[in-house]
């Protein structure tokens, strides 16, 4: 089950490293990095079930 709770240690200190880590890119290499990381973290999730339910939560948010 996709937890949806804050669950992340430090949150504002990830959320700073995140804005770092696209300093100084542009549109299309941010992007990019974007799809990497969600690939990874993805594959470290490795659940289906769940990676479809933050599909789902993620478009639902975006609207």
């Amino acid at each position: 089950m996709l937890n949806s709770k804050p669950n992340i240690a430090d949150h504002d200190g990830f959320y700073a490293e995140l804005l770092n880590a696209h300093e100084g890119l542009d549109e299309q290499a941010s992007a990019a990095l974007n799809a990497r990381l969600i690939l990874v973290l993805a594959n470290h999730i490795g659940d289906r079930d769940v990676l479809s339910q933050a599909i789902k939560a993620a478009k639902t948010t975006s609207k």
